[in-house]
């Protein structure tokens, strides 16, 4: 039986699962295959996807029957990854041409209102009112034609230079496949995105009883991971108050992040157990560790009324958690010590605390910093920055760096938060200066401690264009799909036609997705956009209002990018009316790239280059932002955050102000990128080539970081690439 796990490998690495001997070569039912494999090829070649001279080859030794399985199961998978899976039927019949003037077709679907048989009525009474409601005239947001019918209007494509194509490599057999992709994703040092979370998951309950990573450093993931050993009745990893609640969330298919309140499932007896004699021992060994309970009051009262430790007297340890969260006994946080501190002026003393913590110390900098009055105290802060920065995790070292880094700007820029959902809001920055001498010491030390626990390779091959994206210091600052890259990060857009598109399918009530355009002048004012209430302009043509999917719907955006006026493009997803991102069957949005001749459909797969999920809280989404640069040509700025908007009759009019004052923060944020850890990684012994687009095998093992694998290279060689790019911050 095909293992249900085998499409992750596929969506995480671009590897194909094969039977292997222990040599590595493909085995399984010879045959000849050659013939059906340049086949599939030839079918992956229509998606944008094609096989490695070494998968095709290996591929070409099995059986037609093997080859053929293996080419349904992975056509599936890519086809999905790139939004092929669905069908993408446009308003428009032709569009994008023929698209009409956009009160030219309010006008007509009136007309047709009134030569309707059923409608006719209400829609004279709305015109004598003066006020037309569009959704109750009968052509209106509906499909008025098939998926088929378009399809026989459209022109096929005829493929392009610059068309995506995504190679795919031979992996080794399944099992082994899916061993490495857990201990990876186990042992990721950064805390990974809900659709990572939920693969993690569903490989820690298959290889539980298989070999472990070294360390669990992400809190999240190791609580998935012990939901998986409860259940098998291995050894459960603890060694804090927290890590329980965050067992207990998993086991109620709760959000282990604790952002979000769990509701607590009644939960077996042998699971309370469980549970009750890991507080307990973690109490015992360390009973300081009760200080954290009341950061979570009331998510540990919650889960008492589930676990009842009054029945388990042998656990008194146990017990203590939950009279501390209902206040009957005193446990001080770590916090709250601190901030005693501060209020009393002694920040020395909460500097010399706060080394204990050397995470909350580094955390702490910047308030720190701005609260010295004296330079001993200045000095103070900075030196135990120094002291402790070898015991702080890589990903907050490097977030630190990022921070430090833009608080060099005058007072008064804006601030942006964003938090773990991807929800967006700015303010002013009204916090004091950081001294600079202070900051560019802290900096140095960050870079030195940086350096000193990244590998140093023999010869690093670099792509040019991984070099502008932004280091994933956490899979929450990006979303699931194919091309998507961290937030922050920057690639260059090649091509004459832009077109975005959004799918989305509701699930229980009519649901309302509008795709927008917002046009931006090199100031942040509003130039134009396209969206329902403006069908045309001179930069493109929307493909018109879809108001319902109950068997999904698309919109596009097609856009002529020597065309556009302004220095920005924000395509951005408003719900109108109906379920959230998170509510709907499914809703993803994504950009194609065309050159100026190529027509075809709507949506052509093999011209995506980038789809992803939209799963955010919010009613507005704003995945990307296009940026004009200075020689003319366009970059991509990923976004991937999300506006509270309105409950309804969210419209791109509406939202304009908060979008540029949202996109002026963040656009004037630098991230730290990957061209920050290859400058550290070049040091002496270490030889750094650009890769040029071709293979290389001669002069053993190299380390390669790109957006994409190459098809050649040396055996032995660390392959990092925008799939695994996590891999690249330091533990």
């Amino acid at each position: 039986m095909i293992d249900r796990l085998e499409p992750l490998v596929l969506r995480h690495t671009f590897r194909v699962p094969l039977p292997t001997d222990p040599s590595g070569e493909a085995t399984g039912p010879s045959g000849e295959g050659a013939t059906t494999a340049r086949q599939f090829d030839a079918v992956l070649l229509s998606v944008g996807f094609k096989l490695s001279a070494d998968l095709l080859e290996r591929l070409s030794g099995l059986s037609e029957e093997t080859v053929v399985g293996i080419a349904v199961r992975t056509l599936g998978t890519v086809r999905e990854l790139v939004g092929d899976h669905v069908r993408h039927n446009a308003y428009f019949f032709d569009f994008p041409a023929n698209v009409p003037d956009t009160v030219d077709f309010w006008m007509s679907c009136v007309a047709e209102a009134i030569q309707d048989k059923e409608t006719p009525a209400s829609t004279l009474k709305q015109l004598r009112n003066g006020v037309v409601n569009l959704l109750s005239l009968p052509t209106y947001g509906r499909y008025q034609h098939t998926y088929a019918e378009l399809l026989a209007t459209q022109d096929e494509l005829i493929a392009a230079a610059g068309d995506r194509l995504t190679v795919l490599h031979p992996g080794g057999e399944l099992a082994d496949e899916l061993t490495a992709l857990y201990l990876a994703l186990a042992g990721s040092t950064t805390p990974l995105g809900e659709e990572h979370r939920h693969d993690l998951l569903a490989l820690a309950e298959r290889c539980a009883d298989g070999p472990q990573p070294e360390v669990i450093p992400v809190r999240e993931n190791r609580a998935l991971v012990n939901q998986a050993r409860l259940n098998v009745g291995s050894e459960l990893l603890l060694d804090t108050v927290t890590d329980v609640l965050r067992l207990a969330c998993a086991l109620s298919d709760g959000d282990v992040t604790l952002v979000e309140p769990t509701r607590f499932r009644s939960l077996s007896r042998p699971v309370r157990r469980a549970l009750l004699a890991a507080l307990d021992s973690v109490v015992a060994a360390s009973p300081a560790k009760l200080a954290d309970v009341g950061v979570r009051r009331e998510a540990w009262k919650r889960l008492g009324e589930r676990l009842h430790p009054h029945e388990y007297p042998r656990w008194p340890y146990a017990a203590e958690v939950f009279a501390v969260a209902r206040g009957e006994l005193k446990a001080p946080s770590f916090d709250s010590r601190v901030e005693e501190l501060l209020a009393g002026n002694d920040l020395l003393g909460a500097v010399e605390l706060l080394k204990s913590a050397p995470g909350k110390l580094f955390r702490a900098l910047d308030r720190l910093l701005r609260t010295a009055l004296t330079q001993e105290e200045r000095d103070a802060v900075v030196a135990a920055a120094e002291l402790v920065a070898p015991e702080v995790s890589g990903r907050v070292v490097l977030s630190v760096r990022e921070h430090l880094h833009n608080r060099a700007r005058e007072t008064g820029e804006l601030r942006v938060f964003v938090n773990r959902r991807g929800r967006a809001w700015v303010i002013d920055d009204e916090r004091s200066v950081v001294g600079p001498v202070e900051r560019e010491r802290l900096m140095v030390a960050l870079d030195d401690e940086t350096r000193r626990r990244l590998p140093s390779p023999e010869r690093l091959l670099v792509d040019p264009e991984v070099l502008d994206v932004a280091l994933p210091l956490s899979g929450k600052a990006t979303a699931a799909g194919l091309g998507v890259l961290p937030r922050g990060s920057l690639s260059m857009i090649e091509g004459e036609l832009l077109r975005f598109f959004v799918y989305w399918k509701e699930s229980a009530q009519r649901t309302d997705f509008d795709l927008s355009a917002l046009m931006l002048n090199a100031d942040y004012s509003t130039n134009t956009w396209l969206s329902y209430t403006s069908l045309t302009e001179v930069e493109g043509e929307h493909s018109g209002d879809i108001v319902e999917a109950p068997d999904g719907a698309s919109e596009f955006i097609n856009l002529r990018l020597g065309a556009v006026r302004g220095a920005f493009v924000v395509p951005q997803v408003n719900i109108f009316a109906g379920e959230g991102f998170e509510e709907v069957e499914e809703s993803f949005f994504g950009f194609m790239l065309r050159e100026g001749e190529q027509r075809g459909r709507p949506f052509e797969p093999r011209t995506v280059r980038m789809k992803s999920e939209l799963r955010g809280a919010g009613r507005v989404a704003l995945p990307l932002v296009f940026l004009r640069g200075e020689d003319g040509g366009w970059r991509a700025k990923w976004l991937h955050l999300y506006l509270k908007g309105s409950p309804s009759a969210n419209r791109v009019e509406e939202n304009r102000v908060t979008v540029a004052n949202l996109l002026r923060g963040i656009v004037e944020r630098e991230q730290l990128t990957v061209r920050h850890l290859v400058e550290l990684m070049s040091g002496e012994g270490t030889t750094v080539t650009l890769w040029d687009g071709e293979g290389v095998r001669e002069g053993g093992p190299v380390t390669y970081i790109g957006l994409r694998r190459p098809e050649e290279l040396p055996a032995g060689s660390r392959v990092v690439t925008s799939e695994n790019l996590r891999d690249l911050i330091p533990a």
